[in-house]
């Protein structure tokens, strides 16, 4: 997961792909040249134990998750924000910050969200709003985020709720991310969404595998996907 302007995939429709890792579990980062493509990133948890040393030395860009999708009843805003502190040495490579959010429950996440979105933003960390499913029926802040991350079950992720808040994200201006994405037909639906990153755990599984199959993923994707391609990607 990275946003460079230089990339050229961020200029023509392509996806960067995060590495997320597994609740509580590191993620792998071998000596591999997944590591060193600009489309490939990572998004961490506080739980995920990886060091400020290890990211700093394989991944171009990170972006940082509460893990509430694992643990929602475990968020502290206190101490995700004492975590992210210890992160600042490598800020300036963080695509976003979400704030804490409760699967598939977009009121819920708006109220737990409203206080913590401001903390991030005050504190330099780009806030990333989880979208849940319901959104598209309640007023959006839009004003208070940077980064719309597309969340919820994943009938409501993948239907048209989410595509349509997704294009009001791309007219706003806004960064679009999409989680869970751990397969090609997926990376290939997020662009067609519009998204310009996308996280998965796949790798935490199986990194000999994936770090082979990621790329892949990657290099396959048109670099310009027509609107029209949407429909059988829904199916």
């Amino acid at each position: 997961m990275i946003y460079l302007a230089t990339n050229p995939r961020w200029r023509t429709g392509g996806v960067v792909y995060h590495a997320a890792s597994a609740q509580g579990q590191q993620i792998a980062l071998p000596t591999s040249a997944l590591w060193q493509r600009a489309d490939v990133g990572t998004l961490i948890t506080p739980a995920g134990g990886n060091r400020v040393a290890t990211l700093t030395e394989w991944c171009c860009a990170w972006a940082a998750d509460t893990g509430c999708f694992a643990q929602p009843e475990a968020f502290d805003a206190g101490h995700y924000l004492e975590w992210l502190e210890r992160l600042r040495p490598i800020q300036d490579r963080c695509l976003f910050a979400t704030a804490p959010d409760v699967v598939g429950d977009a009121h819920t996440t708006l109220e737990r969200s409203a206080p913590v979105l401001p903390m991030l933003r005050a504190r330099g960390w780009p806030p990333a709003l989880v979208a849940q499913d319901g959104l598209e029926r309640l007023e959006v802040p839009w004003d208070s985020f940077t980064a719309l991350f597309l969340g919820g079950t994943t009938s409501w992720k993948l239907g048209e709720a989410a595509a349509a808040l997704a294009a009001e994200a791309r007219q706003r201006g806004k960064h679009i991310h999409m989680g869970r994405v751990n397969s090609r037909r997926r990376v290939r639906h997020a662009q067609v969404l519009g998204c310009h990153s996308v996280d998965g755990t796949c790798i935490a599984f199986d990194p000999p595998t994936y770090v082979r199959v990621i790329p892949r993923w990657l290099d396959g994707l048109p670099l310009r996907l027509p609107l029209t391609a949407l429909a059988p990607l829904l199916n």
